[in-house]
């Protein structure tokens, strides 16, 4: 037997509503902010080498060394697995303790586990309780956390009488916003669809995540963008990659061989409800070297804001940006809630 050491993680060195109007209110509402120490900065996808008490294994929260697999089954053999990532963040107030997109991440779970042909062996319900379950194990005031839900496959062979089982491991981070990070692109190239699919959310996809940071921690970079087989950008190694160009916030669409992200999907319905004009198409290299502003986009990453990729610097300020990241965590800490955003309270 081997312990699950899936979801320990090595620290990287790099992650409007309506107005309130008034003096007294929107001092209340900076307070609220500062007080969830949005004015400091985390290290990018910052979970450090943390090695929680408890995870959620066949079935139950059960003592973290407890949790193994089998040196046979698939998912060691051969990496067959599909995970999420889910965020959590204690809200305005310090009382309630909210799930952003729970639903979603299961839809997005299944679906990977569909082109996989992973069977799902729990339904929504027993997804949020057992999601639920190890957050109360685990969550300290004043820390969000990070979950990581994956189905291993743990019997089975070549596709034949495969059996899967949901694991949790939930991980502590500091309640900051994301620090500005410089990137590099990278030599390695994101797969096609016909290879191995990005829209399937599966440990074997981040292999060239992997190779890409290497990479990068060569040349002095911790986060790496990759581009397509058509050599157009796809996405980092961790995040999707939203880049403003003229007043417009632009990304690769889907096609172009990036996840199909549940946070850029909440950035869209911010910047249209901002009149911001929000594009998908397919983004040349040299348009990173040029843009306005870049933000990295995801669960782990947020909205982290880029300062240079490979030797170009950006331009020092990103109003727009801003703008959106501002909207975005008052919707997912209850400051102003945003209808982008939908929480399940634990």
């Amino acid at each position: 037997m081997i312990h699950r050491q899936m979801g320990r993680q090595v620290a990287s060195s790099t992650t409007v509503g309506s107005l309130q109007t008034g003096q007294g209110q929107e001092n209340e509402k900076e307070v609220r902010r500062n007080g969830m120490t949005q004015t400091a900065k985390k290290s990018l996808y910052a979970l450090g080498l943390q090695q929680p008490r408890f995870a959620y294994f066949n079935g139950e929260v059960r003592p973290w060394e407890e949790a193994t697999l089998h040196v046979s089954c698939e998912a060691v053999n051969r990496g067959l697995n599909v995970f999420e990532g889910l965020k959590g963040y204690w809200q305005a107030g310090g009382v309630e303790f909210g799930i952003v997109e729970l639903r979603r991440h299961y839809d997005r779970l299944s679906r990977s586990a569909r082109l996989l042909h992973i069977p799902v062996p729990v339904s929504y319900e027993e997804f949020r309780d057992a999601c639920s379950k190890i957050v109360r194990a685990l969550y300290e005031p004043g820390k969000d956390m990070w979950i990581r839900a994956t189905l291993f496959v743990v019997e089975g062979h070549w596709g034949e009488s495969t059996v899967a089982d949901l694991v949790l491991t939930a991980y502590h981070q500091a309640k900051d916003a994301p620090a500005p990070v410089a990137v590099g692109v990278s030599t390695w190239q994101r797969s096609s669809d016909i290879s191995l699919s990005p829209r399937i959310k599966s440990s074997t996809n981040y292999q060239v995540a992997r190779l890409a940071r290497i990479e990068g921690k060569k040349r002095g970079f911790s986060e790496m963008i990759l581009l397509n087989q058509q050599g157009r950008v796809a996405e980092a190694t961790g995040a999707c990659v939203l880049l403003v160009r003229d007043g417009c916030v632009i990304t690769p669409p889907a096609s172009e061989g990036r996840l199909e992200s549940i946070t850029l999907e909440i950035v869209r319905k911010i910047c249209h409800s901002l009149a911001i004009p929000f594009i998908e198409r397919p983004v040349d290299r040299t348009e990173l070297h040029i843009a306005d502003e870049i933000r990295l986009v995801g669960t782990l990453a947020e909205l982290a804001p880029v300062t240079r990729v490979d030797e170009y610097e950006l331009p020092p300020t990103s109003p727009l940006t801003d703008l959106i990241a501002e909207t975005f965590w008052d919707a997912v800490r209850g400051v102003t809630p945003h209808p982008a955003v939908e929480l399940t309270f634990v």
